[in-house]
């Protein structure tokens, strides 16, 4: 009896040594996005890419060695699935993460990443991501100040308005754009007649809305994002509000035409440029490998964006041959040449943001493709 379950016991040391060593032959990638909730388009588009682009390198051989493994976890656009998604990532031993979405999602996980040396890169944008001091978090999209002195500077030195109503909701993202918008306005010398806040996924902003009717804007600036955006659109147009709408960057997603239907036309999105009119060849090819693959466009430019932060990741480890997480930051932070990737060149501050950021204006058509109005 007592050989028999040392015999056993025998059998399973030596089944879980072999798990050890299938685990750590791969280089295991996290995907923390809202694959369902209100953001499900972006978040399955994030996901989509990464397994993409994660199924071409290991065509090529994985890392040195290495094959990607990818883990998904699906935060459904909220902290505290979020915070939920941290730990589960961080206990299935991933190295690195790619997300989430939304500026909130991102920073309710950055500590439990930072605490766990796992690398995290993100496309949100709000500024309080990189002020926290964490090595472990990359921004691979553009910062809220950057896009606010942008759209300002639009408002009211291009098309010169008078009267200018701002909108976000109550999310880091989202307040965090406006305020600094607004900010940004009065610098400039512009007027703010208001600024509302919004619940994200109310669907009905009437209230809201009417109340900005009586102040006699000549643009709304709404921060928040594409789910409430298009209805926004929408219900300001039914209520007869005779200003331009102009969507931040969150906005560009083809959802937003979806729920404005017929009332998007006219409509102006600001974001960076998308990487089907940029002279990147790495863009061209992914952006038609995922078609082939997905029978679509990718729903928008951030998960292209977050495909970029998870290549310099991998791009530091090959360079340094190490999956030491600690030394690809540092190599990150610290970049003598950028990298080529699909939303442009690449590289980082030493706070962890994404250096440059060029931004234009585009009409929405009455067949719901964008026109470029105006750029950087």
């Amino acid at each position: 009896m007592k050989r028999t379950i040392r015999n056993m016991l025998l059998t399973l040391c030596a089944i879980s040594m072999m798990a050890g060593l299938s685990w750590a032959d791969t280089l295991k990638v996290g995907v923390q996005a809202p694959i369902t909730g209100s953001y499900a388009n972006e978040g399955q588009g994030i996901e989509n890419g990464v397994r993409l682009m994660a199924e071409q390198i290991n065509a090529k051989g994985g890392v040195m060695g290495k094959q990607i493994e990818v883990i998904a976890c699906d935060d459904q656009g909220t902290a505290m699935a979020a915070a939920i998604c941290a730990k589960d990532l961080v206990n299935k031993g991933v190295s690195m993460v790619v997300g989430s979405y939304t500026s909130t999602c991102a920073e309710a996980a950055q500590k439990t990443y930072f605490k766990a040396g796992v690398l995290q890169t993100s496309d949100g944008t709000a500024d309080s991501l990189t002020e926290h001091g964490y090595w472990t978090f990359l921004r691979n999209s553009f910062p809220n100040s950057a896009e606010a002195a942008f759209a300002a500077s639009y408002m009211v030195n291009v098309k010169k308005y008078q009267r200018i109503a701002v909108i976000s909701d109550f999310s880091s993202y989202a307040a965090g754009l406006a305020e600094a918008t607004v900010a940004e306005i009065k610098k400039a010398g512009g007027n703010v007649v208001t600024y509302a806040k919004i619940k994200a996924g109310a669907q009905n902003f009437t209230p809201v809305l009417t109340n900005i009717k009586s102040k006699k804007p000549d643009v709304i600036f709404f921060a928040g994002y594409y789910s409430d955006g298009g209805q926004l659109r929408s219900q300001q147009k039914a209520l007869k509000i005779n200003a331009d709408f102009i969507g931040g960057d969150a906005n560009d997603n083809p959802d937003f035409v979806k729920l404005a239907g017929s009332n998007a036309e006219g409509a102006f999105i600001i974001n960076v440029p998308s990487p089907d009119v940029l002279p990147y060849p790495i863009a061209k090819t992914f952006i038609a490998d995922y078609q082939k693959k997905f029978g679509s466009m990718p729903p928008s430019i951030w998960g292209l964006m977050n495909i970029d932060g998870m290549r310099a990741i991998i791009h530091a480890m090959e360079h340094n041959q190490s999956f030491d997480t600690k030394k690809a930051a540092d190599y990150l932070h610290n970049m003598d040449k950028p990298l080529d990737g699909i939303t442009g060149q690449i590289s980082f501050a030493a706070d962890g943001n994404r250096k440059g950021g060029a931004y234009v204006v585009k009409r929405i058509t009455a067949d719901g493709s964008y026109s470029n109005e105006y750029a950087q």
